[in-house]
């Protein structure tokens, strides 16, 4: 198991991966439909994509949490 203190890392890492997997996916399947050799297509797309995804959930991450906590944490009363 990877220690706890790696929370944020190994979450970005999952987060960046599901997200540049489906998301490469679906417009791949927007742009050209279900075609010959669809699956290699959409995988070279995801791997772009998670280089690009992994690297910008990891500088916006803290950003947009400093963000969202401050917006939870404002009473609405």
């Amino acid at each position: 198991m990877i220690s706890s203190k790696y929370l944020s890392l190994v979450q970005s890492f999952l987060l960046s991966g599901f997200m540049s997997f489906i998301m490469s996916g679906i417009i791949t399947f927007i742009n050209l439909g279900l075609i010959d050799g669809f699956i290699l297509i959409w995988l070279r797309a995801w791997i772009f994509a998670f280089a690009i995804a992994l690297p910008t959930i990891l500088l916006v991450f803290p950003i947009s949490r400093k963000i969202a906590m401050k917006i939870a944490s404002k009473d609405l009363i």
